[in-house]
């Protein structure tokens, strides 16, 4: 039972160190992916999105009631995961501007005619009925509402730039996790090998290694 208890204290060590490793490796290589990823795509900031900035640009616009970024990428190069969620806020804003401040839910999916009845309209002005949609005059389809397209690709744009921040955020976890994982495996080898007692078998059995190795070394004929 000793033996199992000094072996088993020493493995848990072992095994916590080395996930240490291995959360640390993972976590880093997860960043370096991130980084990689945005800066094949080179985006870089304009000069607008600064909290500034883009306050006055909302404020021209008549934008009420939304909320500002307070961060800044004005003529940086989004190639980390914090930059890529300050990007994606700046969109937000620069979307809103161009519906006219409607979000998803309040745009209708065509372009109404002039006249259609109030009831058929949504709150930015559009239509949902095909009815009272203005047609394409080559197609005959109902012709798409534009700011509603112009949300839906922001959207999808600023998921892909929110999602990099979250896989930055998750390697900066996994690192935290794998230093901890490391120093709890350090001292957890300490407090084993400290625990083993100098009459234990361990013990004896590292003492007649070491007195081997040293008769060794001294039967060891000296260089000439």
């Amino acid at each position: 039972m000793k033996k199992i208890l000094e072996l088993g204290g020493i493995a848990a060590a072992i095994v916590l160190i080395a996930f240490g490793v291995a959360a640390i490796v993972l976590g880093v290589n997860g960043k370096n992916t991130v980084g990689s990823s945005l800066k094949a795509e080179q985006i870089t900031g304009t000069s607008d999105m600064t909290p500034k900035g883009i306050a006055a640009e909302a404020k021209a616009a008549g934008l009420k009631n939304i909320s500002l970024p307070t961060c800044s990428v004005a003529g940086q190069s989004v190639d980390t995961g914090s930059r890529a969620r300050c990007f994606a806020e700046y969109m937000r804003i620069h979307s809103l501007e161009a519906t006219g401040g409607f979000v998803y839910a309040q745009m209708g999916e065509y372009e109404a005619k002039p006249g259609a009845p109030k009831a058929q309209l949504t709150p930015d002005g559009a239509t949902n009925n095909t009815q009272y949609a203005v047609l394409d005059p080559k197609t005959h389809q109902p012709v798409a509402n534009g700011a509603r397209n112009v949300w839906v690709t922001e959207t999808a744009l600023t998921t892909a730039l929110n999602t990099s921040y979250m896989a930055d955020q998750l390697g900066n976890f996994g690192i935290v996790v794998g230093v901890a994982l490391l120093l709890s495996g350090i001292g957890f080898l300490i407090v084993a090998l400290g625990g083993i007692r100098t009459d234990s078998w361990l013990a004896g059995w590292f003492y007649r290694r070491r007195s081997v190795k040293d008769a060794a070394a001294a039967n060891k004929p000296a260089a000439a």
